[in-house]
């Protein structure tokens, strides 16, 4: 009886055993029906990325991808993980839409950052869990690239300010991008990541304040014009007089009480005109001529134009801004030192004639040269000095100039009256020509050195007649400037050696030597024809050279989908 029971036990254990390992073996296709999309997007996002080989295949769903570089090796570090995606959601991708249209503001394009695919992505997904791997994988890469692009904008500017060519496909520059977005999809804040890649407040914040109250006045419509005619001054009785008052008031020039004043051109308007002007660069006389009028003629979309085109200029340098630099404005003839954010030390300058530009670009001062040589540039020397040669054969000993063949320890001097100045053409110039220091030379006194491929530097001048001018464009390219002791003594505060009145001994000596600087700092020449001054005056300057119109090109240039 016992036995019996024993082997109904063991056969009650058997069938037990076997429904048990049935339940267990479930086919392998239904395991692949209930996985998330999410687990296998990894190896299908390495193929993707892979296809992206070549600019001419740089694209996803006919949209170009700007920053494909960075976007490979951002995807690599990562192991080709979703980066906007989890288990068939997607993750902070509204938070990175919003940032994207808050991109308007900085004067940027939002439609540039694939705004428009990535919505209609988001929307053809429908409801979670997304089940389009294909489409994850295209959103995801489309969402990384605009995020990169857009942190590169931000941090270094869309224009490379040299060449004025389009960065749309964007390049590493000293913000590390990649690292930028993987710690803000991990902390969850990609607004803030943005944010913080822009340039520091101050300048830029000002003129992005200034921007935002323009477009708040275009939204009424454009400013009233002020017709042509004669020129109008303080007594002055006209109907143009009323326009006038409409327009300064238009732009926050002149109360809006003053704008029923009448057709008298009283004190008030002219107080209102000569801030005009002070914001414009225009001589301060109250007086409205033909400069004037066409300041206030320029239509409002233009000016809003023109604030964007300068916040990309500040975005070249202000995004690595140094505690201390100094900073050449062709456009407005000054040069600023800058510390902790605020000028110390300003000056005129001379810059380059229309024809004769000086460049935009950033370079090194390290040294000061106290009553400098002039070695004469060849194109100067070939146009300009050998007319003067064979028009007045004593020009070379009357400017105290040397002939000189050869450079460094290959160079000798050439007597000038062995030569036959009526066989010399500009053509077949065998010799180079320098100046001495002294009186006549055009560097003046003091010359401060920056190492750059343009060979243009700042110095001193003997023409000082020309800061009276309210246009300074004068020179060949090199910047002249105003207060050429006081930038010294400033640049050699630090070197005890060198007092003012130690660099004043050393111009009276007469002999050409050499200061290094003991703490070299960055010059940046820009171009900026608006921006907010530290009075929290919104200033505009004429587009002498029109690199408005280059830049408002390339920023509008980029590449269309292939």
């Amino acid at each position: 009886m016992k036995q019996m029971m024993s082997i109904r036990k063991r056969m009650i254990l058997l069938v037990l055993l076997v429904v048990f390992l049935s339940a267990c073996d479930v086919p392998s296709e239904k395991k692949t029906e209930v996985q998330s999309p999410a687990l296998v997007l990894d190896p299908l996002i390495e193929k993707r990325i892979a296809e992206l080989k070549t600019p001419a295949k740089e694209v996803i769903r006919e949209v170009p991808v700007y920053s494909a570089v960075l976007v490979k090796n951002f995807y690599t570090g990562r192991n080709y993980k979703p980066a906007w995606s989890k288990d068939g959601s997607l993750t902070q991708v509204d938070t990175l839409i919003k940032a994207v249209e808050e991109s308007f503001g900085d004067g940027l394009t939002p439609d540039y950052y694939h705004l428009v695919p990535i919505r209609a992505l988001v929307n053809k997904a429908g409801e979670y869990p997304i089940k389009d791997a294909a489409l994850l994988i295209d959103l995801d890469i489309l969402l990384t690239d605009a995020f990169l692009t857009l942190s590169c904008h931000l941090s270094g500017g869309c224009v490379d300010p040299v060449s004025i060519e389009a960065e749309w496909f964007a390049k590493q520059g000293t913000v590390d991008v990649s690292s930028v977005l993987e710690q803000a999809l991990r902390k969850k804040q990609i607004r803030e990541a943005l944010v913080d890649l822009r340039p520091e407040q101050g300048a830029y914040g000002r003129l992005k304040k200034a921007l935002a109250w323009y477009r708040e006045l275009s939204s009424k419509g454009e400013w009233p014009l002020v017709s042509d005619g004669m020129r109008l001054e303080k007594g002055s009785v006209s109907d143009r007089v009323p326009e006038l008052r409409r327009r300064l008031a238009a732009s926050g020039d002149l109360e809006a009480l003053q704008t029923e004043a009448g057709n008298l051109f009283d004190e008030k308007l002219e107080q209102s005109v000569i801030f005009f002007q002070k914001r414009h660069g225009l001589k301060e006389d109250g007086v409205v001529g033909p400069e004037t009028i066409n300041a206030l003629n320029v239509p409002l979309k233009q000016r809003i134009r023109q604030i964007e085109l300068n916040m990309e200029r500040l975005r070249w340098i202000l995004s690595n801004q140094e505690p201390r630099f100094i900073v050449v404005n062709i456009a407005n003839f000054r040069l600023d030192v800058i510390e902790d954010s605020k000028p110390v030390l300003s000056m005129k300058v001379v810059v380059g004639k229309p024809y004769l530009r000086t460049p935009v670009f950033t370079a090194k001062m390290n040294s000061i040269i106290i009553n400098p040589s002039w070695n004469v540039p060849d194109s100067i020397a070939r146009k300009e000095i050998l007319a003067k040669i064979k028009k007045n054969p004593q020009y070379l000993a009357e400017q105290n100039i040397k002939v000189l063949r050869g450079w460094g320890t290959k160079e000798e001097e050439v007597d000038p009256e062995t030569i036959d100045w009526s066989k010399i053409t500009q053509n077949n110039l065998p010799y180079r020509f320098r100046q001495e220091p002294g009186p006549l030379n055009p560097l003046g006194r003091i010359k401060f050195m920056l190492p750059n491929k343009y060979d243009v530097y700042l110095h001193d001048t003997n023409a000082r007649r020309l800061f009276s001018a309210d246009t300074r464009a004068f020179s060949h390219g090199c910047t002249r400037i105003e207060k050429p002791l006081e930038l010294a003594e400033y640049l050699l505060q630090d070197n005890s050696a060198w007092t003012r009145k130690r660099i004043l001994a050393a111009m009276d000596e007469g002999l050409e030597q050499k200061v290094s600087i003991p703490h070299p700092l960055n010059v940046h020449f820009l171009y900026l024809t608006a921006w907010v001054d530290e009075e929290g005056l919104l200033q505009f300057r004429k587009d002498i050279y029109d690199r408005d119109s280059l830049l408002d090109e390339a920023l509008r240039r980029r590449p269309s989908s292939k």
